[in-house]
């Protein structure tokens, strides 16, 4: 740093570290990977390029997104961090789409202990239901279907019919996790 112990980039690239070494804050030589993964993925001229056209008070953020980047870029070296964003986004899809079969399940087994204060929570008026409804899976079978009851009317089922069927799954090859310990398929 300056002088008395090169920084971490300095030492990897063999050269002195000057007292304005722009390297010097961001890469301390106790943490040696920190630089070199960077300098593997962006190059040391170009990481250098991008933090001398930053204002000093966001470099030390820059250099924190550049070592995400990087060590995502090893992981995934198609992807990188876009891949992470988009394992989670079709986790996040997936996770909504169970949410709302079981909110449409609760709203089932409403209709079946009260079928009016169900139908008034859905925001649904009261409809008389035919007897022939009640028997034993029919009446289950329309429920969840939305026939006879209205229920799938709602702007909510709506929504998240449409949003189900355009889900589309892009990870067909395995690619480790956010954080490199598990596989994820």
């Amino acid at each position: 740093m300056g002088g008395n112990s090169p920084c971490a980039s300095c030492k990897l690239l063999r050269r002195r570290c000057a007292k304005d070494c722009i390297f010097a804050p961001y890469f301390p030589s106790d943490d040696p990977h920190k630089f070199a993964i960077v300098h593997k993925v962006f190059g040391a001229s170009n990481v250098s390029k991008m933090l001398q056209e930053l204002p000093v008070h966001q470099r030390a953020d820059a250099v924190s997104s550049l070592v995400y980047e990087a060590n995502a870029r090893m992981r995934d070296p198609v992807y990188g961090c876009v891949g992470a964003i988009s394992y989670l986004q079709n986790q996040v899809s997936e996770l909504q789409m169970q949410l709302a079969v079981a909110q449409a399940e609760i709203l089932c087994i409403q209709m079946q202990q009260d079928p009016a204060a169900a139908m008034v929570a859905a925001g649904t008026p009261p409809q008389i239901l035919d007897p022939a409804d009640y028997m034993i899976g029919q009446y289950e079978k329309s429920c969840f279907l939305g026939q006879n009851n209205g229920l799938m009317s709602s702007p909510q089922y709506h929504n998240f019919a449409s949003s189900a069927t355009s889900i589309v799954i892009h990870d067909s090859l395995k690619r480790e996790s956010i954080l490199g310990n598990d596989m994820v398929s």
